[in-house]
């Protein structure tokens, strides 16, 4: 397919279908770099929906990547809940305190109205602006965090899993609750123009729990969860390892996983033997420092490693990328997907 021209949504439906498109699909998910694009400063730029409507089709025009992002910071979805959002000159806006400090708390607790939200209002905004300038040329991925994985921005990592392994009856409730604003939001975005939800559980990661309490927990909150949600979904683990449960993953309904640069690319694709297809798995840390003969020599690697037979989308590990990578890396990883991304992959041994 080599002398097709696909857009970026017909690349990505190709590969999703485990089928080689023209090229490997790039998802370069940026969302700081808007703030720059812009000359503002991060708070600044969250601050109105045309400012990210504006840094995204600027981003997507200098990057040429195969996506737009309108994802704005984690802890929007806690800030819906009531908490309190810490904005940081040079990196991701984080959680204030939590909002659950004792866990009687979860007893009273309710879960906010999407429709109720001015900060996710704005989200919705900027989806329904950017559907309408690319239509259904462009892949429009929304967020939303997991119902298993937001209590560490609720409660604090360390109370959240004292919860999990003592307190069963609060858990399941929490669960509920959470449950019904991430089906509700996702769906939101779903109708605002979205295409897809990245569905972010890195708590179900190997690197946070044990498989066998994932599969008591965190897969059956997906099963329940993705169920409910009117759209396709990408599981993503944030960096988290999930070589381990990768078929259980699978389990959930998810299309694609998004998987980490801490695993080998080969391994992962083996083991996905195309019930789900891949996202990642560009180390976005290391990413700060490449030149550009190491981006281009990672891509190639992932690319040899993932991009065989389709089912394999090209994008950093985390879910976002850094606001110190410089803007000579990013496009290096353009050029090297044009140069070696293209199928049939012949140069791959």
């Amino acid at each position: 397919m080599s002398d097709l021209t696909m857009n970026s949504m017909q690349r990505t439906l190709t590969t999703l279908g485990h089928q080689e498109p023209d090229r490997v699909p790039l998802f370069l998910l940026t969302t700081l770099h808007g703030a720059k694009e812009l000359g503002l400063s991060i708070e600044e730029y969250f601050s109105k929906s045309e400012n990210v409507v504006e840094g995204q089709m600027r981003l997507l025009k200098k990057y040429r990547g195969d996506c737009l992002y309108p994802f704005y910071y984690a802890p929007i979805e806690t800030e819906a809940w009531g908490g309190e959002v810490i904005y940081l000159p040079d990196g991701p806006p984080n959680t204030g305190n939590p909002i659950i400090q004792q866990v009687a708390q979860i007893d009273r607790l309710e879960a906010p109205r999407v429709s109720e939200s001015a900060c996710l209002a704005r989200v919705l905004e900027t989806i329904s602006a950017l559907k309408a300038k690319v239509g259904d040329s462009v892949p429009i991925i929304g967020v939303a965090i997991s119902p298993f994985s937001l209590p560490v921005m609720q409660m604090g990592f360390e109370d959240y899993i004292q919860l999990m392994y003592e307190d069963r009856r609060r858990f399941e409730h929490l669960m509920a609750l959470n449950e019904a604003f991430t089906t509700e939001w996702a769906n939101a975005q779903l109708a605002a123009g979205a295409t897809a939800i990245c569905y972010f559980d890195p708590v179900s990661s190997t690197t946070n729990i044990p498989r066998e309490l994932y599969l008591k927990t965190g897969q059956q909150v997906a099963k329940r969860t993705l169920s409910r949600i009117n759209g396709p979904t990408a599981t993503h683990m944030a960096s988290g390892r999930g070589l381990g449960i990768l078929q259980d993953i699978a389990e959930t309904g998810t299309a694609v996983v998004g998987v980490s640069a801490l695993e080998d690319l080969a391994e992962l694709k083996q083991a996905a033997n195309g019930r789900v297809s891949l996202l990642g798995n560009l180390n976005g840390i290391e990413m700060r420092h490449w030149t550009g003969q190491q981006a281009e020599e990672n891509v190639k690697q992932a690319i040899r490693k993932g991009a065989r037979g389709g089912g394999f989308i090209l994008a950093d590990n985390h879910g976002e990328i850094p606001w110190q990578v410089p803007d000579e890396v990013l496009h290096a990883i353009t050029d090297a997907v044009d140069c070696w991304g293209r199928y049939p992959l012949d140069w791959v041994d």
